[in-house]
């Protein structure tokens, strides 16, 4: 179960250092799109679409990226303070519905990449970027890796030893110093 987990984590991490090189390339676009406004006085629709044709997939491409490296938001007002078992239990149901809802998401938005990809979807703007189908079909791609991510989490806190689940969160630890 170790080998399944370690190896879900180790696509969901390739996937997420590309992603971060994304939020470089989305940076370079916007500064481009800047300069040729105020300095040029010009701009181009297919370079403005580009700016969220790279958000789309930096958000639903980095989702499980962010849960792999507990860069989430998590309320640990209460799940701090119980006992490690029932953390554990939380953290594996948790898990599991994240994968089902996840599930159910890329089974419903397949119809709609489909769709986009049958039209030939494109920008309905003159000089907008064509191909929106694989815009489109970073929500299944999204949704996937955080299924994979997720069951890596369940398998990981299944097998994570009860007594070591008893680390107080960080968010605790601060304020219990103040």
């Amino acid at each position: 179960m170790e080998r399944v987990a370690q190896r879900l984590d180790a696509i969901v991490e390739v996937c997420g250092r590309v992603t971060a090189w994304s939020s470089l390339a989305i940076v370079l676009v916007m500064a481009f799109n800047v300069l040729l406004r105020y300095a040029f006085n010009t701009g181009s629709v297919a370079m403005q679409e580009l700016e969220w044709h790279l958000m789309a997939p930096i958000a639903l491409l980095s989702m499980a990226y962010a849960i792999k490296h507990d860069g989430h938001v998590r309320v640990d007002v209460l799940y701090g303070r119980f006992s490690p078992r029932l953390q554990q239990m939380i953290e594996v149901i948790s898990f599991l519905l994240v994968a089902a809802i996840s599930v159910l998401i890329v089974y419903l938005s397949i119809s709609y990449v489909m769709q986009s990809y049958r039209i030939g979807e494109g920008s309905p703007d003159p000089g907008g970027l064509p191909y929106r189908w694989i815009l489109k079909a970073c929500i299944p791609a999204g949704f996937i890796l955080l299924t994979l991510q997720s069951l890596a989490g369940a398998l990981q806190a299944l097998m994570r030893p009860v007594a070591k689940m008893s680390v107080p969160s960080p968010v605790l630890a601060e304020h219990a110093a103040e």
